[in-house]
């Protein structure tokens, strides 16, 4: 999601601090509804509070001791790689402590940009960058991959603490240069490996890049679960990672389509439609009568596929009773 910032403060020194953080963090501001003055968010209880802010921000500073926010946010955890980034601080901006999701969230980059604001000293506990070491989430991050077994992650940073080499799998290079100290690319047998291929166990990492694209074809009214039911179906009988899926793409006829929008967003992927003249261009291998003889095209849901990914197709067309999908990746 968008970065998004809330900033509690229950004391007049914490919200004054607040106050000084809040402009250079395009921040919200909460606290007691007593102390606050124009544009804060004022709250009777902080508890009664995180219940509707926690889920709706990607980062929470908190003025506040830490042993009050732990307590508060414990009921509120769901898992690594769905938690907001949480930070807390003294009311004087000393020390900013990283406390929750210090890679993913984003926690220990915000705990330093915080800290510059206040003059403070960023306090940072995840033992790589205690190292100085390279973090496989981190790097994933950065680079726009999506980690697809999490568990494996602790197993590839514990190698690094270690002083081992990690042998990664990018053959399309997208971790970028990497520092031959900490890592060695090899073309098979990686703990490391970057592909649109769904996980299998933890004993190796993979990364998905965002390099698929779902071609569709629908009926009117078609509903966006119908939608969803026939991708996750499909990408699951091929072997796909969905955290690969890069967008959902068809016919500009589409472009109000209901559920087919409502899927995109749901998905948190783009939706991209193209005219009838661009998709005439595209050869398909699975020409439909139905479509040439509405909409005078060979086929949709391949031909947007290959356009939006300007690559082959890995899955040709797949249907429902409403619905047709294929799947093309990126070159």
């Amino acid at each position: 999601m968008p970065e998004s910032i809330a900033v509690y403060a229950l004391t007049p020194g914490g919200l004054e601090l607040a106050r000084r953080l809040a402009p250079g963090l395009d921040a919200e501001v909460f606290a007691p509804a007593r102390l606050t003055g124009p544009g804060e968010r004022g709250f009777e209880s902080l508890a009664a509070c995180l219940a509707e802010t926690f889920g709706r921000f990607s980062a929470h500073v908190f003025v506040a001791a830490a042993g009050l926010v732990v307590r508060l946010i414990a009921p509120r955890l769901r898992g690594k790689d769905r938690d907001p980034a949480v930070l807390v601080l003294d009311q004087e901006g000393r020390f900013c402590v990283s406390l929750l999701s210090g890679h993913l969230g984003g926690a220990n980059a915000l705990a330093r940009r915080v800290a510059g604001l206040t003059g403070g000293q960023a306090v940072v506990t995840t033992a790589t960058d205690s190292a100085g070491l390279p973090s496989l989430d981190l790097l994933a991050v950065e680079r726009g991959l999506a980690i697809g077994n999490l568990s494996a992650v602790k197993r590839a940073n514990a190698l690094l603490l270690e002083g081992g080499v990690l042998d990664v799998e990018d053959p399309g290079r997208r971790l970028g240069d990497l520092d031959p100290a900490h890592f060695r690319r090899v073309d098979s047998g990686g703990r490391v490996r970057v592909d649109w291929r769904a996980a299998a166990g933890d004993e190796i990492l993979v990364l998905h890049p965002r390099v698929l694209w779902a071609g569709m074809g629908c009926r009117r009214g078609t509903p966006a679960a119908e939608i969803r039911e026939l991708l996750t179906r499909v990408f699951a009988e091929e072997g796909l990672a969905p955290a690969s899926l890069a967008g959902i793409a068809s016919v500009a006829d589409k472009a109000d389509e209901p559920g087919l929008l409502e899927a995109a967003r749901e998905l948190g992927v783009e939706a991209r439609f193209f005219s009838r003249e661009e998709l005439s261009r595209v050869a398909v291998p699975t020409p439909s009568a139905l479509v040439r003889k509405h909409m005078g095209l060979e086929g949709v849901c391949e031909a947007a596929a290959m356009l939006a990914a300007d690559g082959p197709l890995v899955v040709p067309k797949r249907k429902t009773t409403r619905a047709t999908l294929a799947v093309a990746l990126a070159d």
